[in-house]
């Protein structure tokens, strides 16, 4: 039996997903940095499929690096790495910026992404099986004001992802990016740390929603050995760009 590992789990994407793949029976190892969301994650999921579930940062090599001591007996069996945890902080000017967003943003969607891949992906090579799907963003082929550095850690994830297809070639492992425009999530509320701000963010439009990209994260994971879907581009149908938004008034 394969195992399925999703990080950022306790919301969003990953929470979705891991839902969906619990209803087919899919063994899951879910991490997540709020433990007590992730302990009942686990307990609603149990009831479906058989769950594991492992509460750190991502953004902490010790902390990935203790995760994948307490975990080294589960990882053979690890056939689907989703590298979903991240988080934009701050939506100002670059020469305006409070660095410490910087950090968290670097150190979550590029270092963090970069230790789980590090940890795991030796284990796919030694069974010459696997799929890596790392969630990027549209924002990472595109930028805007006011999120250099966001967009910064995305064209990193389309990045590290070609390159690692590159140094698999030849093994049957697989790597996909998925890469949603306006997407739904507590995504605005961390970045804003303003409920009335991110409610705005999506105001007039029907923006992507967490099912909707975990359907197609399902979709990319079902596709026959021969087949990688290497990149996945979403909007919303109110979005033609990722500064173009039509908004109902």
């Amino acid at each position: 039996m394969s195992i399925t590992l999703i990080t950022g789990a306790t919301s969003g994407i990953g929470l979705a997903l891991a839902r969906k793949m619990a209803l087919q029976g899919i063994e899951l190892i879910l991490t997540g940095r709020r433990g007590e969301r992730l302990d009942k994650i686990k307990n609603e999921l149990s009831k479906s499929a058989k769950i594991h579930a492992y509460s750190f940062d991502v953004s902490s090599r010790k902390a990935v690096e203790n995760f994948l001591s307490a975990s080294k007996e589960l990882l053979p069996k690890v056939s689907v790495l989703v590298n979903n945890a991240g988080l934009a902080s701050g939506a100002d000017k670059l020469h305006e910026a409070n660095i410490d967003d910087w950090e968290t943003m670097i150190d979550t969607n590029v270092k963090g992404l970069l230790y789980m891949t590090r940890g795991i992906v030796p284990y796919m090579v030694k069974t010459n099986n696997g799929h890596i799907v790392n969630i990027g963003s549209a924002a990472g082929r595109w930028t805007y004001g006011g999120g250099s550095v966001y967009c910064a850690t995305k064209f990193a994830v389309r990045a590290i992802s070609e390159a690692l297809r590159v140094d698999l070639l030849g093994t049957n492992i697989r790597v996909s990016n998925i890469e949603p425009g306006m997407l739904e999530t507590e995504f605005s509320l961390v970045r804003f740390r303003d409920p009335a701000k991110a409610k705005k963010v999506y105001e007039g439009i029907t923006p992507l929603q967490p099912d909707d990209i975990a359907e197609t994260i399902q979709w990319v994971l079902s596709r026959p050995p021969h087949v990688n879907i290497q990149e996945i581009v979403m909007f919303p149908t109110a979005q033609a760009a990722i500064s173009n938004i039509h908004r109902r008034t």
